[in-house]
């Protein structure tokens, strides 16, 4: 006969299912902690990555906006290089004739 009697077989059998349901809720409780964790993390991260592109975007047109301003600011400098163009802002800005020049003067309306 056997070691164990059928009493003894059916509590070891309804313990060790209650043993396996144990197990799996518990598994079946961290799956689900594990996947909210992951959701959370990536909607925050989705946002946060959002708020970087929207930022991302302004810098490079103001970097844009710079770069066109120095081309702007390099191209003023080299034509100050030209003596004929420093003759004209003179003329323009402090009224500086060479000798012998004489000026002719509009009436501008203002």
């Amino acid at each position: 006969m056997s070691r164990f009697s059928t009493e003894e077989k059916n509590n070891y059998i309804k313990s060790s299912a209650a043993g396996t349901k144990r197990r799996k809720f518990i598994w079946i409780l961290f799956v689900a902690v594990f996947l909210g964790w992951a959701g959370f993390t990536f909607f925050a991260q989705s946002a946060l990555i959002a708020d970087k592109k929207d930022e991302l975007a302004k810098k490079q047109a103001t970097n844009e906006n710079v770069s066109k301003s120095l081309l702007q600011l390099k191209y003023e400098v080299s034509r100050l290089n030209d003596t004929e163009y420093i003759g004209q802002l003179a003329r323009k800005w402090y009224n500086i004739y060479p000798k012998g020049e004489t000026p002719i003067r509009t009436e501008q309306s203002e």
